[in-house]
């Protein structure tokens, strides 16, 4: 799904899984234009969703989902005086509709700066878009296909969506240089640079385009990283939305689960200077917002870490479309 500066709450749908699951420990595949275009993961709900945790009761649940819808229509009727919507009450909008569906919110670290603003994060779930815009309401990222999508597609259109159609890989430059006039308008602008979910457990590389735009325009980057856990401090992918998970699957395993926090840890904004180029930029981001120290280095196309209890890596297998480009 996509996002916008009243969050495009809309989710995505699933993408159709490719044909063929390479053997486990494979760490490498074919890069063509099109697999570099629309970046795959190696994370599917058997082997990476684990929400064997406390369960809400199915009434409750329902009663979660019914809160979450009543946002979403909120959200439609005051769509058209968006623009004149002060950034608070959105803030404060999208933190609601992720307590809606259960899940508790915790944001860490400095506030983000205000102008011209790129903010990155690591792709997990359909919450990250409100759970992102509760940090700093912006302009997101979306692929084309959302505009046809009901209530999704109105909100993402009238939030102000940067659209980008991911099949014609020529509209990329155009794409870039749509990004950096919005930041130079003094706009915020939301990037997933994975370019697809990951489960938490593994995490892809930060696609260098976008960071082109933070360039040119000359606004700061802002890393935030996004972490999806019980209220015990232990990790869960219950939250997580990817590979050929549906989104109902997805929906109804969150507002079934229990003691949910997402956090967003807003990192310290990276001021591009002389020192920096697209590449080293996104290394910067990357370094800020992804665990390092857990990364196991395999080729560009793909990055993986182990799973929990495994000594192997996180397998390719068919993979979400993008939500982002």
């Amino acid at each position: 799904m996509s996002t916008t500066s009243l969050g495009a709450v809309g989710v995505p749908a699933a993408n159709a899984p490719a044909a063929g699951v390479p053997a486990a420990g494979t760490t490498s595949h074919a890069a063509d234009a099109g697999t570099l275009w629309r970046p795959s993961a190696p994370c599917t709900p058997r082997i990476c969703i684990d929400a064997t945790g406390p369960a809400r009761a199915v009434p409750l649940a329902a009663l979660r989902i019914v809160a979450v819808l009543f946002l979403l229509i909120v959200g439609c009727a005051v769509m058209p005086f968006g623009g004149r919507i002060p950034a608070g009450p959105v803030r404060r909008w999208c933190r609601w509709v992720v307590r809606a569906a259960g899940v508790r919110v915790r944001i860490v670290g400095p506030l983000a700066p205000e102008g011209g603003l790129l903010l990155v994060a690591n792709h997990v779930s359909w919450l990250d878009i409100p759970l992102l815009a509760a940090v700093r309401p912006a302009r997101m990222l979306a692929k084309s296909e959302i505009r046809d999508w009901p209530v999704a597609g109105r909100l993402t259109a009238g939030s102000g969506a940067l659209f980008i159609d991911r099949d014609r890989i020529r509209a990329l430059p155009e794409t870039v240089a749509r990004i950096a006039d919005a930041l130079r308008a003094g706009q915020a602008v939301t990037v997933f640079p994975e370019g697809s979910t990951w489960c938490g457990r593994a995490q892809g590389s930060f696609r260098r385009a976008a960071f082109q735009a933070a360039l040119d325009a000359g606004v700061p980057v802002q890393p935030v990283r996004l972490h999806y856990g019980l209220a015990s401090g232990a990790s869960g992918t219950a939250a997580a939305f990817v590979g050929d998970d549906s989104l109902p699957a997805s929906v109804w395993r969150v507002v079934r689960a229990r003691e949910l926090v997402a956090e967003a840890e807003v990192m310290e904004p990276i001021v591009p200077g002389g020192r920096f180029d697209r590449r080293s930029l996104a290394e910067a981001a990357e370094a800020s917002v992804l665990p390092q120290e857990r990364l196991v280095r395999v080729p560009r196309q793909q990055r993986a870490v182990p799973v929990t209890g495994t000594d192997q890596p996180v397998s390719p297998a068919p993979s979400r479309e993008p939500l982002t480009a």
